[in-house]
């Protein structure tokens, strides 16, 4: 099923950015989540946080604490799967150990929180403000974070950071698309497909140069890596752009030629995917 591809208000999405992107996200988001069956809330045990802001292992799945002052609350191991937390005010709290698979964090605040050892797995941090908060290497790596406040590059995976990079891109968000592409490249620095991403991206951009410059890294990656035909096509295509250097950088036409050739190997990231994320349906 095709998935339509956002852009911005008034602008035309360059035709192999927003299609060639657009087949990443479609991967991503064709994996679906099983959430399963909700769970009764424990009302006493929610009535207790609620109160004394304290309820360490506390089995709190299913709840509703939208917009709930948690500031400082004691909340070790609770179990809070698929919790609504929404807006809450989590400043200082302690959820270490604590398991917030699939909850909702929308919006909510989380400076100084200890979520060391916490599971954030498909955990929906959108616009949450995560600064000063203790977070293990790697631990949004299966969460929905955009937008939010205080993520760095090492709290992330190198599918998360492409991942962001392709959203950002389909968005019209180029320079942070480049940005995000740069820090999933320093973790890891053989993906061919990250080099062609930030590629196409620098070429949106009117950086041809710099562009081709990828396009040509990732050919000699993907010849290593036992695709020649792959690496023959973008060399072609990086050739294509450079005869191309005297038209104007608002369209340069070679999003139809280049798709042709690239857009099969966008289809690389879906194994990458379907292990390191797990995207909300939203």
């Amino acid at each position: 099923m095709a998935i339509p591809i956002p852009r911005p208000p008034g602008a035309a999405a360059a035709p192999f950015l927003a299609l060639a992107m657009g087949l990443v996200l479609e991967l991503v988001l064709g994996l679906g989540l099983g959430l399963g069956p909700a769970r009764a809330v424990n009302n006493d045990q929610l009535m207790q946080l609620l109160a004394h802001k304290a309820c360490q292992g506390c089995k709190l799945q299913d709840a509703d604490l939208v917009h709930a002052d948690l500031r400082d609350a004691q909340l070790q191991r609770a179990q809070l799967q698929r919790a609504n937390l929404g807006r809450a005010q989590l400043d200082g709290a302690n959820l270490s150990g604590a398991d917030l698979s699939f909850s909702s964090l929308l919006g909510a605040s989380l400076r100084g929180a200890n979520l060391r050892g916490t599971k954030l797995e498909g955990t929906d941090l959108r616009d949450a403000d995560l600064s000063g908060a203790q977070l293990d290497t790697n631990a949004l790596a299966t969460s929905h974070w955009k937008g939010a406040i205080g993520v760095g590059a090492e709290l992330s995976s190198y599918a998360a950071l492409h991942n962001a990079g392709v959203e950002a891109a389909l968005e019209g968000r180029l320079p942070e698309a480049e940005k995000y592409f740069n820090q999933a490249l320093l973790k890891q620095p053989d993906a061919a497909i990250t080099w062609l991403a930030r590629g196409i991206t620098r070429v949106e951009q009117a950086k041809r140069e710099e562009g081709v410059q990828d396009f040509i890294y990732a050919a000699s990656l993907y010849e290593r890596q036992g695709a020649p035909e792959t690496a023959l096509e973008l060399r072609r295509e990086a050739e294509q752009l450079n005869k191309q250097a005297k038209k104007p950088a608002g369209g340069n036409g070679m999003g139809g030629t280049l798709l042709q050739g690239a857009a099969g190997l966008f289809q690389v990231l879906a194994p990458l995917a379907a292990k390191a994320l797990i995207p909300l349906p939203f």
